[in-house]
């Protein structure tokens, strides 16, 4: 998949900062590799409102066209027209998605596909298996904070799925005029943060082959998980009156890490499983055995823990409802505390080398940085689905500036032989992600006199343009050094004595204003 145009005639959410907006991205038709598209520029001027609409966009077609995975719907009134490349064994097309108004009624999303071999425009019937499968495979948003801006869809997403969760486990529920049966089909949006983090981290350590283990935590000098915990627990003081209901997959899963644990307890009066497991080969093949591969194995950590939203107070639900359907969403849903949650994750150890071998390291005592590059790594080596589209807001937001300069590196050295098939729309504030990709992967977001998003293209060439040139270029910001040696700098050049120039010079570190300024000196010093 790869986005083409994108055309916003009103946007639900942000006070209209997005209505008018229109972004054309020409990228090479190759699809080999991954291209991922940067969009950069200050804050507030609507980066990750409009990550936010195009993972709304694509909630509403598949509720659309499939509301058993899709059960709701975050956005039902922004009007756009959305074009993007699809490709398949023999075979390219340009998808159109359009939602228009006809008075105060908004029209369901129509979609067109023209196909190269033909040039025209063809209806794709909402009952038809191709709008399906003209639509991203998942949709996966990751933010690195709290940003609930991006955040929104993917809590609808995740809601709809738990309340069938919920449902299917009680005998005789129905939702709606359909029987809800024990398996529950999994929703297309995805939402990886900080709290799915060792979800993402102990599925990849178990299930990725060595390599490619090593390139998600080799960064932190570590060389392996080494044992983990997992506790549910049913029946606590914070589950719901009678306890928390499984459904007969998520007891299937229960049934598994029962058989695979190196030791596990059970205590009748909470219900509470502790499974504890040694990492080693033979686990491995056993986890492979039941799961194949890291996804299938996070997706049943991730389908457990959606059952965590029942320790949380019924109010506090409400609340978030509330602000879900009024769009007024200052806050998020409180997390329950670890030892209320239904499913948690306890003392994950992982292996750091040292010169002598090997060490224990608790994965807590990893630094914010460390935590999120192996998550964002783990999350590109584990969803290999083709077509899937990522939406990024600031995802190298902790990291120092060498892990900086390599992220993008990192992310397209990952294997995985649907890379050049996956769509990458991520944001960022920092010159470090445009100096890898060329002008035409890169888009700078400002304000105009109105308060209206303008999306431009730089002027400059991105690649390899030195950090300097890109600050000047996204930001304006010339020369490249703070603002309070600055304005002494340009104060001394404008007024400063040769006394003073020649004291100040030995407090300012190199640059080329600093150069300047002594020029200035030397100017003065010939003068007199």
């Amino acid at each position: 998949m790869r986005l083409i145009y994108l055309r916003v005639d009103r946007a639900l959410s942000c006070g209209g900062l997005l209505d008018g907006a229109e972004l054309a991205v020409t990228r090479p038709r190759e699809e080999g590799s991954l291209a991922p598209l940067c969009l950069i520029g200050p804050n507030g001027a609507g980066k990750s409102q409009l990550l936010q609409l195009i993972a709304e966009i694509f909630q509403v077609a598949w509720h659309q066209y499939s509301s058993t995975e899709e059960r709701l719907s975050s956005n039902n009134e922004s009007l756009f027209e959305v074009r993007y490349r699809m490709s398949s064994p023999g075979s390219s097309r340009i998808v159109k998605l359009v939602r228009e108004s006809s008075g105060r009624t908004v029209s369901p999303i129509q979609m067109e596909v023209m196909r190269d071999e033909d040039g025209e425009w063809h209806v794709v019937a909402i009952d038809s298996p191709s709008f399906g499968e003209n639509l991203p495979s998942l949709v996966i948003g990751y933010t690195s904070g709290d940003n609930e801006t991006l955040s929104l869809p993917f809590f609808v997403s995740r809601r709809g799925y738990a309340t069938d969760v919920r449902e299917a486990a009680l005998p005789n529920k129905t939702k709606g005029r359909v029987e809800v049966s024990g398996d529950v089909p999994d929703n297309r949006l995805l939402l990886i943060d900080y709290n799915t983090h060792l979800e993402v981290l102990v599925a990849n350590l178990l299930l990725s082959p060595l390599p490619l283990r090593e390139k998600i935590i080799g960064h932190a000098n570590l060389h392996d998980l080494a044992s983990f915990r997992c506790v549910i627990q049913l029946h606590h003081s914070a589950a719901p009156t009678g306890g928390v209901k499984l459904t007969k997959e998520l007891q299937t899963y229960v049934d598994i890490f029962r058989k695979l644990a190196t030791c596990w307890d059970h205590e009748p009066k909470k219900d509470t499983y502790t499974f504890d497991f040694f990492v080693d080969d033979a686990l491995r093949a056993g986890f492979s055995h039941y799961f194949d591969t890291a996804g299938n194995l996070y997706r049943a950590f991730h389908k457990i823990s959606l059952l965590n939203d029942l320790a949380i107070p019924r109010a506090a639900r409400n609340r978030l409802q509330r602000d879900i359907e009024s769009r007024r969403f200052a806050s998020r849903l409180p997390e329950p505390q670890d030892e209320d949650k239904v499913f948690r994750f306890e003392q994950v150890s992982l292996r750091r080398r040292t010169g002598a071998g090997s060490r224990l390291l608790d994965y807590v005592s990893l630094s914010d940085g460390e935590h999120q590059l192996s998550q964002i790594l783990g999350i590109f080596s584990m969803i290999d689905r083709p077509d899937a589209l990522f939406v990024l807001d600031e995802p190298e937001s902790h990291f120092n500036p060498q892990w900086r300069v390599q992220f993008t590196k990192l992310l397209i050295d990952l294997p995985n032989n649907t890379r050049g098939k996956q769509e990458v729309l991520l944001t960022t504030h920092a010159p470090f992600v445009p100096c890898d990709l060329p002008r035409e992967q890169v888009l700078i977001f400002s304000k105009n006199a109105e308060g209206r998003v303008e999306i431009d293209p730089p002027e400059i060439e991105t690649y390899g343009a030195s950090f300097d040139r890109i600050l000047d270029a996204c930001f304006k910001v010339s020369p490249p050094i703070s603002q309070i040696p600055q304005d002494e700098l340009e104060d001394l050049m404008d007024k400063g004595t040769a006394e003073q120039i020649a004291d100040a010079l030995t407090r300012f570190g190199p640059s080329v204003e600093r150069s300047f300024l002594a020029d200035r000196l030397r100017q003065l010093s010939v003068g007199s």
